[in-house]
């Protein structure tokens, strides 16, 4: 399989991958015939792409990082939160329980991940963005926290904290929080108040650690101290706050919103580069950058040889150095062949240059 732009999805392309809709109800099945009908509802929800099986990617697998099983219990069980919350109950034993052996369960996942590398483009919609980042920005921090070498009730908390990330934007009104245009100082101030709404909401429940509140609260302070809502600076920021942080970022850039499109993860891992020290703790932006693929497996990318191809393997110690499926030499389909840009010796001087459209 690979992955395809919405842009160049074709009618008479075939589905690889069940889209569900934010009542998990299916949106379109493994092995759906692409109509352009479909294409423009795809766009409509703000679906950046999918995966299509064809002949030229046949013999590909993208790996599995996290099972969609596990994702779709994760997102379900952030939803009854929500749902009590909204409906002004008490949190109970029952939906945190089930909370916490999700996060477990991601935990043991990721620790039995060979390759401690995020190699996927998450497939995401407006109409459920709220559940699903609050799930990716879960295990993009459990990966780190792994990276980190940290304890396994660090990583617990820390899981905690980042599926609760935002709940203190139930309180926001709707409409600010899908405005499409620039929003004025009183609703960016509202915006700004989530963080401690939501570690006031959570503080004096039993059930959630006050280092698990702590990083709810400083998600979004900056390492530079620029950050809200109390322009916390550098180690003053909770271990979990500059994990969550970073995470949260990235997913978000990453995902299509209303306002603007979402990055390439290539793009989105040079912008981390570029923050640390600033808007991110230097040793955690290093650490989130060695375990995200620039390029995931199943992506077609062009070549500085004026070759493209699909990438059909990643290298957590090289992830700019992968291994693509030549199909294309220039607009000229090509009998196919694999290059190594880590160890083939005559690859030494190719580089990928971008996407490319096929």
């Amino acid at each position: 399989m690979r992955y395809v732009r919405i842009e160049n999805l074709k009618d008479g392309m075939v589905n690889f991958k069940t889209l569900l809709g934010k009542n998990n109800e299916f949106l379109l099945n493994s092995g759906a015939i692409i109509r352009e009908s479909y294409i423009s509802k795809l766009k409509e929800l703000g679906y950046s792409g999918i995966y299509i099986e064809d002949s030229l990617s046949e013999d590909i697998t993208v790996p599995v990082f996290i099972a969609d099983s596990l994702r779709l219990k994760c997102m379900n069980s952030i939803k009854d939160i929500y749902t009590q919350i909204s409906n002004e109950k008490l949190l109970d034993t029952k939906v945190i329980d089930n909370l916490g052996k999700n996060i477990d369960e991601i935990i043991d996942s990721i620790l039995s991940n060979k390759e401690l590398l995020v190699n996927v483009i998450d497939l995401k919609g407006y109409d459920n963005y709220t559940f699903f980042h609050s799930v990716n920005v879960t295990i993009l921090s459990l990966a780190v926290g792994i990276k980190l070498n940290s304890s396994r009730n660090v990583l617990f908390q820390l899981g905690m904290a980042a599926m609760l990330h935002d709940i203190g934007k139930i309180f926001i009104p709707k409409e600010i929080l899908n405005k499409s245009d620039k929003l004025t100082d009183e609703e960016f101030a509202q915006i700004k108040s989530h963080p401690l709404k939501g570690y006031e909401l959570l503080k004096n429940n039993n059930y959630i650690s006050h280092y698990s509140c702590s990083g709810i609260l400083h998600h979004h302070e900056k390492y530079n101290g620029t950050g809200y809502p109390m322009e916390l600076s550098q180690d003053k920021i909770s271990l979990l706050g500059r994990i969550i942080m970073v995470a949260d970022v990235y997913d978000a850039l990453t995902s299509d919103r209303p306002y603007r499109n979402a990055l390439f993860p290539s793009n989105a891992i040079e912008y981390v580069m570029g923050g640390g020290g600033t808007l991110f703790d230097p040793d955690i932006a290093k650490s989130f950058i060695n375990i995200i693929a620039p390029y995931p497996v199943g992506t077609s990318v062009k070549l500085s040889n004026n070759k493209s191809g699909i990438v059909v393997k990643n290298y957590p110690d090289f992830c700019m150095r992968p291994v693509i499926k030549i199909l294309f030499h220039g607009d000229s389909l090509i009998e196919p062949y694999l290059i190594d840009l880590k160890n083939d010796s005559g690859a030494l001087n190719v580089l990928i240059t971008g996407l490319a459209d096929f």
